[in-house]
């Protein structure tokens, strides 16, 4: 396990320990040229911010606001972020490839 993954775990295991409700971003695949690969992970916690990273940019963007709504909800999502914008766009998202995310809401333990 990487140094990113253990920070990941501990943020989820604060958040446990002190009744925070958080998400857990996984990329699950990939294709054509991505900032991330398979099984990188981000954490969204509301309250202590973000550990780790799917990517950034608008695709984290977007992989955050799914969070939000998985926490919301209690439903796991999954997000497909298209980073193949033309070059010239103003967007920033061209890395060329897609990323498949993963977004799991986890809930403080229940005593």
């Amino acid at each position: 396990m990487n140094r990113e993954d253990r920070e990941v775990y501990r943020g989820i295991q604060e958040a446990q320990k002190e009744g925070r409700t958080c998400a857990l971003a996984t990329v699950v695949a990939t294709r054509g040229s991505t900032p991330r690969k398979n099984g990188a992970k981000m954490l969204v916690d509301p309250q202590e911010g973000l550990v780790g990273t799917v990517g950034g940019g608008c695709g984290e963007a977007e992989v955050i606001v799914a969070a939000g709504d998985a926490m919301e909800t209690g439903d796991i999502r999954m997000v497909r972020a298209d980073l193949t914008d033309d070059p010239l766009a103003w967007s920033g998202s061209v890395c060329g490839g897609i990323l498949e995310v993963l977004v799991e809401p986890i809930f403080p333990n229940e005593p």
